[in-house]
């Protein structure tokens, strides 16, 4: 299935991050542009930013750092086979995410995890604990 190429030249930035399904609505990608969390072509970006072939997008998503190249324009939001062929991750953005997604790893690891929940009495405890310390 071909993307479904946008029919006017004009297209807004949140709505081609959402057909490319980098957020689930429109409304996030906006919240994410507005907050700085989205750059086109190396600048802070607004969200009625028209879209071009080629243009450099830095965008955040789950808490990693992603850089793709826009191939297509679309503004139908489709299935993700299809939203996939909008754009292209760069070589140097796949090679931080992989380091990142490393160093996540390595500190899930390190973080202590106990075996099971507290009970009701261990909850209080820790409780004490906490309300404790804060009132010093």
């Amino acid at each position: 299935m071909k993307a479904p190429t946008s029919k006017n030249k004009d297209l807004r930035l949140d709505k081609w991050l959402w057909a490319a399904r980098f957020y689930k609505t429109r409304s996030l990608a906006r919240e994410m542009i507005d907050g700085g969390k989205v750059d086109y072509n190396g600048v802070r970006a607004k969200p009625s930013r028209t879209v071009e072939i080629g243009a450099k997008i830095k965008l955040l998503r789950g808490g990693l750092r992603t850089e793709v190249e826009v191939l297509e324009l679309s503004d139908v939001r489709g299935p993700a086979p299809v939203a996939q062929k909008l754009y292209k991750e760069t070589e140097e953005s796949i090679k931080q995410r992989t380091k990142q997604l490393e160093q996540l790893r390595i500190n899930a690891l390190l973080a202590p995890h106990p075996d099971s929940k507290p009970n009701k009495k261990e909850r209080r405890q820790l409780l004490d604990i906490k309300y404790s310390q804060n009132q010093e």
